[in-house]
């Protein structure tokens, strides 16, 4: 029996664009998770991300074209793989 391999849809085009610690610019965002004024929780083309700091307000999103404008004071900015079955609290306090 031969070997088959898993294919990976590729990966959408993600960037990002911190102005200040004040205004984030996301695009490539596929959909938000959870997001309160310390959290955003975003999936992207690139994996899991997410944003940590004070009073964080998503501005503008556009899902269709990918696209997230948020607000507030930016502390972290991390990326976890995607992870199948765990929950956002699981992510978050896991």
């Amino acid at each position: 029996m031969p070997h088959e391999e898993t294919q990976r849809a590729p990966a959408r085009w993600h960037s990002l664009s911190l102005e200040g610690r004040e205004k984030l610019s996301i695009t490539g965002v596929d959909d938000v998770s959870g997001f309160d004024e310390g959290l955003v929780v975003l999936r992207t083309g690139q994996g899991e991300l997410t944003v940590r700091g004070r009073e964080l307000h998503i501005e503008h999103i556009d899902l269709d074209s990918g696209m997230l404008e948020l607000h507030g004071h930016v502390q972290e900015l991390s990326y976890d793989e995607p992870t199948e079955g765990r929950t956002l609290w699981s992510r978050l306090f896991g």
